[in-house]
């Protein structure tokens, strides 16, 4: 059983999300990655063309729509070349997001959601720490209520749109006794004082994507803040990260399609011993290769995006498409720039930001080896 979407539909909301990158992104991205940060009025921008938070419901300010055009923009933003700002969108958007729409109050969701969808507020999730990042139970930020209000202590590392964001949604103990069961959720206003931000982290990839460190001292938050029931953190994380999963699976498989689109059209102009690049027996089996690679995890992928759809999606399932997708993303980049040759180390050619930009995805949302284990876990049961 699959979910009902029109194709004709989906494919001419494809279209025009291809049009605005085309226009508003492609004669700046280069820039951009110099710099190492996207302007903030781009944010605006994308929420003035309707990319962002697509399926979040109409009474919140979204236009409703099925899960796969959220998909399709980080898909194009991916398959494009622009990885970096795939991930600052999959973040807002299929991220920080759904944790409003899924466990928010209605005065929470009337409040960011349509702030979020016009891009007027830029979303950020801070679970990692610089001492806690696969292993969320030993975080240390603490919210020790105090009447009506929270105080917040402590720093986050590793922040996907920490720079630009509005609003941060924080895991912090509320309980620092009870382990997993005393982590709880804030909706944290970054205006409010006692909330500073560290320098935009120098990364080998993925450079116009900023990446921060986040601080709280004695930061008061108001008790409305806290994001569905206290003690209950871990467990919305773990409703909400196989979307997270599933859709940097999917970044991984659009990227992946760009660097093979790339490749080809090179290997049908390049000239090699007298002959063109995909003439030669070598470039026509790395390509059949990666190809075959690509369309494997396409076909899965496309899959778990309707069991999503379908509220079928397990955790196991999502970490497959995660692990396989992007360890897939990472061999159809390094066979790509070995087919460009020399030119492919070269930052001219777009390959190898391709390259670059692919490594932190198998590490981001949940490295390989733990998807690794929480698969095993599924198949054989704790060791």
């Amino acid at each position: 059983m699959t979910v009902s979407v029109d194709k004709e539909e989906l494919g001419m909301f494809r279209d025009s999300v291809i049009k605005v990158l085309e226009k508003e992104v492609t004669p700046h991205y280069e820039a951009w990655e110099k710099s190492g940060l996207v302007p903030r009025e781009l944010w605006n921008t994308l929420g003035d063309a309707g990319m962002l938070c697509v399926d979040v419901p109409e009474e919140w300010g979204g236009i409703g729509a099925p899960f796969q055009f959220s998909v399709v923009v980080g898909e194009e933003l991916a398959r494009m070349g622009f990885g970096a700002l795939s991930t600052n969108v999959m973040v807002h958007s299929d991220i920080v997001a759904p944790y409003l729409s899924h466990m928010g109050n209605e005065e929470q969701r009337q409040q960011w959601l349509p702030k979020l969808v016009s891009g007027e507020a830029v979303g950020a999730i801070a679970m990692t720490e610089p001492g806690a990042g696969s292993d969320l139970q030993a975080i240390r930020t603490s919210a020790v209520k105090d009447g009506d209000e929270y105080i917040l202590n402590g720093s986050k590392t590793f922040i996907t749109n920490g720079q630009h964001a509005d609003m941060v949604i924080v895991a912090a103990k509320t309980d620092p006794k009870a382990g997993a069961r005393g982590i709880s959720l804030f909706l944290v206003d970054t205006s409010l004082p006692g909330y500073s931000k560290g320098r935009n982290l120098d990364k080998i990839g993925q450079h116009s994507g900023d990446t921060s460190e986040l601080f709280f001292s004695d930061m008061r938050i108001p008790a409305s803040a806290l994001l569905g029931e206290e003690g209950q953190g871990f467990v919305y994380l773990m409703k909400e990260l196989p979307r997270e999963r599933l859709v940097i699976g999917a970044l991984g498989v659009a990227a992946a399609r760009g660097s093979l689109d790339l490749t080809i059209a090179y290997a049908q102009e390049r000239e090699l011993f007298g002959q063109k690049l995909a003439q030669l027996q070598n470039t026509r089996f790395e390509i059949a290769r990666m190809e075959t690679d690509y369309r494997v995890n396409k076909a899965f992928v496309d899959q778990c995006i309707d069991q999503y759809d379908l509220g079928e999606l397990d955790a196991p399932t999502a970490s497959m498409a995660k692990y396989s997708a992007t360890e897939m993303q990472c061999r159809v980049a390094d066979g790509c720039l070995q087919l460009f040759g020399g030119y492919g180390y070269t930052t001219e050619y777009p390959i190898s930001r391709a390259f670059i930009d692919a490594r932190v995805q198998r590490i981001y949302g949940g490295t390989s080896e733990v998807m690794k284990e929480i698969i095993a876990r599924s198949v054989l049961g704790k060791a």
